[in-house]
């Protein structure tokens, strides 16, 4: 089988087709130290894309609490299954298996969800680590007991395991920006991508019986705007833009800068040997390890970067957090211009100008003009 090299393993891995890479390559980053699970992004997906007959089941954006929720139900048990225990990384390098090192007469390691799987999207909400004492106190980070918010959706993986393993063809790359699609027209509902994809995000619509999938909102993308999760989110923890490869990573471009330049936004499971494009800031409340199965060796330099961050040490990163949810636009790239961070379209044209630091105003507790206590300031 043909290799293809996947620049987040350090490492070749094994794909049936030639891997053709876009010019600019649809990306997002979360900030999971943010997400407060609102379910606004669940919600407004929902709304927007899979209120059909067929989809009632379908979450093509969910959030699930780590470390025991999981739509559908242990879909990174099962992945952890698959690689089994040779999962190794050495010097940045990944040696273990992949989900595309298959078994003789498959392309895809996968398995899949039985209808009970995907009947709890909420399942684990709110469950931390360990059982707490009543009165606990929490004074440390990383915490001894921790939980965190996972928001999903499709990866738009560079290898694509849905694609590798679909016999009709039928999903194929957005050669403009890399979101991986389904062709209706093709597709005969054999659910050979949902069994293959390790993230669980290709459904199949019992109705239509066909699969279905998240489709990256690239309407929105197509007039200058992030998708409807981004728009939406509350805890402005998202931002959607295009990522280059390492070697022409531009410090200018906000996802660029996050992944490749200051390394703090980290793929889910790159083990998986996919090279997923969606990024995620890893928590700084949990431990280490737990963090490292999960988003890959680089996760210690990540969380050093952004405490350096809450210390006033890195201000280009500051600056850049606070555009997360400031505009519908697609920033391109960013500046920092006094105490201001400037959001860029492609053009170069000023979209959005926002300050590092919010004005804050302290009221006194005793108003004297007036002469009422405030009840809310001690």
């Amino acid at each position: 089988m043909p290799k293809a090299y996947n620049w987040q393993l350090k490492s070749d891995v094994p794909y049936p087709y030639e891997v053709n890479r876009p010019e600019r390559q649809f990306a997002m980053v979360m900030d999971l130290n943010k997400c407060i699970a609102c379910q606004t992004c669940t919600v407004s997906c929902k709304t927007t894309w899979t209120p059909g007959r067929g989809q009632e089941y379908m979450l093509w954006n969910n959030v699930e609490t780590k470390p025991f929720g999981g739509y559908p139900m242990g879909w990174d048990l099962h992945l952890m299954e698959l690689l089994g225990e040779e999962q190794r990384w050495r010097g940045g390098r990944y040696e273990g298996p992949t989900v595309l090192d298959a078994p003789r007469g498959e392309r895809v390691r996968g398995w899949s969800p039985g209808e009970r799987d995907w009947e709890s999207p909420n399942i684990g909400e709110d469950e931390v680590n360990e059982a707490v004492d009543v009165g606990t106190v929490l004074k440390t980070l990383p915490a001894p007991v921790w939980m965190f918010y996972l928001p999903r959706i499709c990866n738009h993986c560079s290898q694509p395991a849905c694609l590798a393993a679909c016999p009709r063809q039928a999903i194929y790359k957005r050669p403009e920006d890399g979101i991986v699609l389904i062709d209706p027209e093709r597709c005969e509902g054999y659910q050979e991508c949902v069994r293959a994809c390790p993230y669980k995000k290709s459904m199949f619509n019992f109705v239509a019986r066909l699969s279905q999938k998240c489709i990256g909102c690239f309407p929105n993308g197509e007039r200058g705007e992030q998708p409807q999760c981004v728009k939406t989110c509350i805890g402005k923890i998202r931002l959607q833009g295009y990522l280059n490869r390492p070697e022409r990573s531009r410090s200018d471009n906000p996802i660029d800068f996050l992944v490749h330049e200051k390394k703090v936004a980290l793929p889910l499971f790159p083990q998986t040997g996919l090279e997923p494009n969606i990024y995620y800031i890893p928590p700084i409340n949990v431990e280490i390890p737990f963090l490292e199965q999960m988003f890959g060796p680089g996760v210690e330099a990540a969380v050093q970067s952004y405490e350096a961050m809450r210390e006033g040490k890195e201000p280009e990163l500051l600056g850049l957090l606070h555009l997360f949810g400031g505009t519908s636009g697609i920033p391109h790239s960013f500046a920092l211009e006094g105490d201001e961070v400037l959001g860029l379209d492609q053009e170069g044209k000023e979209m959005i100008r926002v300050p590092l630091l919010e004005p804050f105003q302290m009221r006194p507790h005793k108003d004297e003009q007036f002469g009422v206590v405030r009840q809310d300031i001690p």
